[in-house]
């Protein structure tokens, strides 16, 4: 008995991560055919790129310094250690450019804009809003969900460039002030161990995370059942699967790309 309702269970959970990637993917899908000719309504993408992007760069720019200080703490001891404190730099920068970075404003990204957006589409679907446009004969996709998809693809590009630059700068003061190294050698470090693909490497991801998390906080949005409590267990939906979407596309574009 008590295998039979655990097999149920799994199998039902398995229907619905399969149904809800299957709606994703149909979603995309809608996406993309919205972009073919491109006709984006200009006054919505800037107001999302505002609203996505500029008010994110506080928290995220705080993150981000944090990150990279913390690198350090963790390679500078080990590289002075050793005296190898020409590497110090190197070890903090490789790994936020590569994976800290992107990953940890991905993830803030998809708390604050990922979730927000899947309140508002929420509550536009539970009151009626998007079954007036559609009475309007205004396509819903085209109108709302191309443009934030876009804002967040582009404005998640940006702030993680912006992430590691201060991230970088976070890791120098740090190795500085409280590690005594000098600000040449961390210079030197970064400019003689990083390459310009360590840094592109991060930023291919953020643009893959973008897309993640906003096809699955559009499509969480529009396809709301259930009033009040519906939207409050689609913002949660949207962000759990954001969060797994990009754990599991940075083990894959890691892998296949070195």
């Amino acid at each position: 008995m008590i295998g039979e309702r655990l097999v149920s269970g799994i199998g039902a959970s398995a229907l619905r991560i399969t149904q809800e990637v299957g709606g994703i993917v149909v979603l995309t899908g809608q996406v993309l055919r919205a972009l073919v000719p491109p006709r984006i309504d200009g006054r919505e993408l800037v107001k999302n790129l505002h609203k996505m992007g500029n008010r994110s760069v506080p928290i995220v720019a705080l993150t981000a310094f944090f990150a990279g200080a913390l690198m350090m703490l963790q390679a500078g001891p080990f590289v002075k250690k050793f005296g190898a404190t020409s590497l110090a730099g190197w070890g903090a920068g490789y790994a936020v450019l590569r994976e800290i970075g992107p990953i940890l404003i991905a993830l803030m990204f998809s708390g604050r804009v990922g979730a927000n957006n899947t309140a508002e589409l929420s509550t536009m679907t539970v009151t009626e809003q998007l079954d007036g446009l559609r009475a309007l004969a205004i396509d819903p996709v085209k109108f709302l969900v191309v443009p934030r998809v876009i804002a967040m693809m582009v404005m998640l590009v940006a702030l993680t460039v912006i992430g590691d630059l201060v991230a970088l700068a976070g890791a120098t003061l740090v190795g500085r002030v409280m590690l005594g190294i000098d600000w040449s050698t961390m210079y030197y470090s970064f400019a003689d161990n990083l390459t310009p693909y360590d840094f592109l490497h991060g930023v291919y991801k953020s643009i893959a995370f973008g897309a993640a998390i906003a096809m699955s906080s559009c499509y969480f949005g529009v396809t709301v059942r259930g009033g009040a409590v519906g939207v409050g267990k689609a913002v949660n939906a949207a962000v759990v699967a954001a969060a797994v979407s990009i754990m599991l596309l940075d083990f894959f574009l890691t892998y296949l790309t070195g």
